[in-house]
């Protein structure tokens, strides 16, 4: 289906799920999880980012693109750094995105940009998650890390993907997980 056939009904279920008085069965349906992962094809990605946020424009959203942080990421460390260890580790690329130390990688710039929307009462809207391929860091890390699980308002990924034989490709190719999330297909 096109973006012309179904952005209303993905835009309609959104907002039933983001309703207040179903976030009990949001977390239910998402086995205790706080995500939504709203999908569309990844070709149609920039007219669906569009249309959320000319539809959602009420103040309660908090866009946090990730292409942005990449390029933060980058800039932190500088271009020829970050060159050189990406190099070292480009068969580990987790190890430089997302460390075990935290010391201010990628995969920690994301997850302080979603708690600081919460915590200023926005919902955190992920957007441009095409970035992360290749960085090791998979949606399953973003919704099962313990400070998302225990946001107060959900987390919305813009999630580019496809659907077949109840299975999730990120990108259309990689399979995806649809755990500790509620999908919109």
């Amino acid at each position: 289906m096109s973006y012309l056939e179904d952005h209303k009904e993905k835009f309609d279920n959104l907002r039933v799920s983001l309703e207040v008085q179903n976030r009990d069965q949001l977390r239910r349906k998402a086995n205790g999880g706080n995500t939504i992962l709203f999908t569309f094809p990844p070709e149609e990605e920039q007219l669906y980012i569009e249309k959320f946020k000319a539809d959602f424009n009420d103040g309660t959203f908090a866009f946090i693109d990730i292409s942005k942080l990449l390029v933060q990421f980058i800039d932190k460390e500088g271009w020829d750094n970050f060159l050189e260890y990406y190099n070292e580790f480009i068969d580990t690329p987790h190890k430089i995105f997302m460390s075990d130390d935290e010391s201010g990688d990628l995969m920690t710039l994301i997850i302080n940009a979603i708690v600081e929307a919460d915590n200023d009462g926005y919902i955190a809207v992920l957007t441009r998650t095409g970035t992360l391929y290749g960085t090791g860091i998979e949606n399953v890390n973003i919704m099962e890390h313990k400070a998302v699980m225990s946001l107060k308002h959900p987390l919305i990924i813009l999630y580019p993907s496809r659907h077949e034989d109840d299975n999730l490709y990120f990108l259309n190719f990689k399979p995806a997980s649809k755990y500790r999330c509620t999908v919109i297909e």
